[in-house]
């Protein structure tokens, strides 16, 4: 299962297909987040406070699957699955187009077309958001394991984006442990996005 970058989500109608401002591929998240798992991973043996450095080193599509199969060696498999439930859930909403009663042939016809042309972009869009919840997951993981205390990046949407999805996936583990989001400024006066995770058990 390739990782690959497509673009925004994609809005598809009978009057034509429309791309969504502000609802980017997870794809551009991921080569972040990916960094972050093998960083803090690395580093946690020393310290529990991981700062990123943006001029790390640039990943490759490859490199990134290759790092996030030695956390999770089933991946793939599980990437296949998910793909194909998802396939299934396209095949449904193709249904129902092609069962609505208040749209007209000609109209129906355009937006199976238009359906259809999306269809391969919206998989692999959906494949780039599976391999970034799972490499959240895996980080999640490092996180518990060394008992991290806290990640600093860059106040930037990006970043920011990756280190709201971790807090998330974190609360919704039944144990105890909980994780903070804040906006702080650093020595250079710089502003910092921070994530504080505590409630450990002792």
């Amino acid at each position: 299962m390739k990782i690959q970058y497509v673009g925004p989500r994609p809005e598809i109608s009978q009057h034509g297909i429309t791309f969504k401002t502000g609802k980017e591929d997870k794809y551009v998240y991921l080569q972040v987040a990916v960094q972050i798992l093998k960083a803090i991973d690395n580093n946690s043996k020393n310290d529990r406070t991981y700062s990123y450095n943006s001029n790390e080193k640039t990943l490759n599509d490859a490199d990134m699957l290759a790092i996030m199969l030695e956390y999770e060696p089933s991946l793939e498999e599980s990437i296949i699955k998910e793909k194909q439930a998802y396939s299934k859930h396209l095949d449904s909403e193709l249904e129902h187009i092609e069962h609505r009663e208040h749209m007209n042939e000609l109209d129906k016809q355009i937006y199976i077309e238009n359906f259809l042309i999306m269809k391969e972009y919206r998989l692999q869009r959906a494949v780039n958001k599976m391999y970034y919840m799972h490499c959240i997951k895996e980080i999640v993981d490092v996180i518990k394991r060394e008992k991290i205390k806290e990640i600093d990046t860059p106040f930037q949407e990006k970043y920011w984006h990756i280190l709201q999805t971790i807090e998330g996936e974190i609360m919704t583990l039944k144990s105890g442990i909980k994780a903070e989001l804040k906006i702080e400024r650093d020595k250079e006066n710089k502003l910092i996005a921070k994530l504080l995770v505590g409630g450990y058990p002792t």
